[in-house]
């Protein structure tokens, strides 16, 4: 059997430390990533009605939306699992709260939805041989996903 005592006593002695540093880089990283997300989307409605061609830049423009997301992701997950307001903070009593819910339910389940629709709209248009196409697949699945994620972000805590 594997003895996890000397990580447990790691863990609880910078998990505060951890928690401030992934709270501080999932609220900065999430401000590039709704600006390349609606950076996207105005590009793809702008290019869908002027009838354009696919480019390489459109390209790296989505593609910086969709990784930004899958970071946000991949940060959110760590997070929800270290944050006092996460994980750990799950019970009957925190589920009438509509506060404490946002953050244990409504938050990771819109933005993992929005994450989906995202990845969709990214892989439908990879596929598509016509750049209309791959145009209205992006802004359509990308304005969907970033509705669901503006619906559920916590702006009392991100203004306030």
């Amino acid at each position: 059997m594997i003895n996890f005592t000397f990580l447990k006593i790691i863990v609880s002695r910078y998990s505060s430390i951890m928690y401030t540093g992934f709270k501080h880089l999932h609220s900065f990283t999430a401000d590039f990533t709704l600006f390349f997300l609606i950076l996207s989307i105005i590009y793809a409605v702008y290019q869908l009605l002027n009838k354009g061609v696919f480019t390489k830049s459109g390209k790296i423009i989505f593609l910086l939306a969709l990784i930004g997301t899958h970071f946000q992701f991949v940060v959110g997950i760590a997070l929800y699992f270290i944050s006092p307001l996460g994980f750990s903070n799950f019970s009957a009593n925190t589920m009438k709260n509509s506060v404490g819910r946002l953050y244990i339910l409504e938050h990771p389940m819109m933005m993992i939805l929005g994450i989906v629709f995202i990845t969709i709209g990214y892989s439908r248009a990879k596929r598509k041989e016509v750049a209309l196409a791959k145009y209205k697949n992006i802004a359509i699945f990308y304005s969907l996903g970033l509705i669901l994620i503006l619906s559920r972000i916590p702006w009392k805590a991100c203004i306030g």
